[in-house]
């Protein structure tokens, strides 16, 4: 059956190639015709086909041995499973601080809430803003060659396809000790139900034509033996045609721009887009979908009062067409209004007042801003330990050069203006946590620089150095050489971003004293691990240190299993051997 489904498919697929090339067809119809044709490609081309599930095998997904084998049940009065749910009764503790004239008072405190995760994992659509690009081709080459199972041969030898540098594919977590009193780790996805990236179906538009295979090979990534196996898995992924209103990126990026929707009509772009998203999900058969950007960093906007200050204001500037509407602004809202999650990969401020009200209201998750990959994640670990070991970082250098388009397009002022606040503010919960060391208002000089140089394409270069004073007024250098290959790093967190919005839109909370579940916050603040200048509800702190944005992740997996958070106490163990014994 499969191989008559794809013999046919394909003589659809050419058919609708040959009408699609006439130069005489009149552009509005051209796009229509484009973006119906990317989407049949598309959804022949990377979708697998469904797999029906009884009750049973909801959990672990597949159910073959390596997963099996991982598989996680916690035996708990706290924690019911059923053919629909993981229910957990979970005690949150905290310290409630009261400031006196003497000082502090602590106030120990416990609350119950209970956590609800739907166990069936739903047919997931990611749809990308600048599919076309080095991390989008990237990414989509990736989970075709997880996903068939792609070898290749490099210098060093044989090499099979992997998601490595994604935690919830490559990462593990405590879960507690054996009888034996070892440490128990599993991986992430084992721990509770999530999309198997290998079942993602992708999509998206681009303002370049260029098909996917080409756009891979345009980007330099991947090795020449891997691009040859995947070329004819992706030549027929085309990308959609997109907003493209050249005020808000660099003018180096006309010359990509030949697969733009027609006209200045904001309105109807934002028609386009909601109606692109609606057919990319009913075409896949797709139980939801989430949008990400990862195209070019826009400019940043100003917030206008009357403009993007509120939603009502912002659907009126777009009705209006009003100049300060970004493409990101518009991709946003069409995601919000069709109650699709919505990322934003780069560092430009998407999400204005309005937009954030906007998804308020309509309960839509969001979440952003900036991939967090390389030099700005070393930021966060390398500031962290120096805090917190009380040494004081006082003067920081940051230096990139890379060749890519992102590169090419931040080497206008007004778009790397974007990139350097987002990599700035990196560090600033950091140094507040620390009033021994920063008095208020002080902050370390920091210092970002970013070059676009052509030759080192995707290897982007980076390089650091950190001045601290240490001991008695003296004064310590760290200087840190990292080369970054940026779509190799940041492909992984798209999955991992969507993976885990996902897995939000299933989980429900009941808070102490509310009379029902409810979602999160639509400002996912769980995704701060992968992103440089992390969105976060109102008056709720901002945490930039790595491996507390890690713990949070886990330790929120852990609640819906009714598990108690890790930490790194291991009181037990400290104890002698003969109390050990009987513990």
């Amino acid at each position: 059956v499969g191989v008559v489904r794809n013999v046919c498919i394909g003589v659809f697929v050419s058919s609708f190639s040959s009408l699609s090339s006439p130069s005489n067809l009149p552009s509005r119809n051209s796009c229509e015709l484009q973006r119906l044709r990317a989407a049949l490609t598309l959804s022949l081309s990377t979708c697998p086909l469904p797999k029906i599930r009884t009750k049973s095998d909801q959990f672990p997904r597949g159910g073959n041995m390596e997963e099996l084998k991982h598989h996680l049940k916690v035996e708990s009065p706290n924690v019911v499973y059923s053919d629909e749910y993981i229910t957990s009764d979970y005690d949150y503790t905290s310290t409630r601080i009261k400031k006196t004239m003497k000082g502090y008072i602590a106030t120990p405190r416990v609350q119950r809430f209970t956590l609800r995760t739907k166990r069936r994992v739903p047919r997931t659509g990611m749809m990308l803003v600048g599919w076309g690009g080095n991390n989008g081709s990237t990414i989509t080459g990736g989970i075709i060659a997880n996903r068939d199972k792609v070898v290749w041969m490099t210098k060093e030898g044989k090499q099979e396809a992997d998601y490595v540098g994604s935690i919830t594919q490559s990462a593990t977590m405590k879960i507690g000790e054996d009888d034996d009193g070892k440490e128990v780790y599993v991986p992430l996805k084992s721990v509770v139900p999530l999309v198997n990236p290998n079942h993602l179906v992708v999509g998206g538009w681009d303002i370049s034509k260029m098909n996917l295979a080409n756009s891979m090979k345009r980007a330099c990534v991947f090795p020449a033996t891997l691009q040859q196996k995947l070329s004819p898995k992706m030549k027929d992924l085309v990308p959609l045609p997109a907003v493209y209103y050249p005020g808000f990126v660099a003018d180096n990026q006309k010359e990509r721009a030949d697969n733009v929707l027609p006209g200045e009509d904001k309105q109807q772009h934002l028609e386009t887009l909601r109606k692109d998203i609606r057919m990319f999900k009913h075409r896949n058969k797709l139980d939801k979908v989430i949008v990400l950007w990862t195209a070019n960093t826009e400019k940043m906007c100003e917030v206008e009062k009357g403009v993007n200050d509120s939603s009502e204001n912002i659907l009126a500037s777009i009705r209006n067409s009003h100049p300060s509407i970004s493409p990101s602004t518009l991709y946003a809202t069409a995601s919000i209004l069709e109650g699709c999650t919505y990322i934003n990969g780069s560092p430009q401020n998407t999400f204005l007042p309005g937009v954030v009200e906007l998804a308020s209201k309509k309960r839509v998750f969001i979440g952003g801003d900036d991939f967090k990959s390389g030099q700005t994640k070393m930021k966060s670990v390398m500031v962290d330990f120096l805090i917190s070991s009380g040494i004081k970082p006082v003067c920081i250098a940051s230096y990139n050069h890379l060749g890519n388009n992102d590169g090419k397009n931040l080497s206008s002022a007004a778009q790397f203006r974007s990139k350097e606040i987002s990599k700035s503010n990196v560090v600033d919960d950091m140094v507040e946590s620390n009033r021994i060391l920063y008095k208020k208002g002080e902050k370390p000089d920091h210092l970002v620089v970013i070059k676009y140089l052509p030759f080192v394409r995707d290897s982007k270069r980076a390089l650091d150095e950190y001045t601290s004073k240490i001991f008695m007024g003296g004064n310590n250098t760290i200087v840190m050489h990292n080369t970054c290959e940026d779509s190799l790093l940041a492909s992984p967190l798209i999955l991992d971003l969507v993976i885990l919005a996902e897995f939000c839109e299933r989980l429900t909370i009941k808070a102490p004293g509310s009379e029902g579940f409810c979602n999160m916050d639509p400002i996912l603040s769980i995704l701060s691990f992968m992103i440089k200048a992390p969105l976060v509800p109102r008056d709720t702190p901002v945490v930039n240190a790595l491996f507390r944005q890690l713990m949070c992740i886990k330790n929120i997996l852990r609640a819906c299993l009714g598990m108690p958070p890790e930490h790194s106490m291991l009181l037990a163990q400290k104890m002698p051997e003969k109390v050990r014994s009987k513990l």
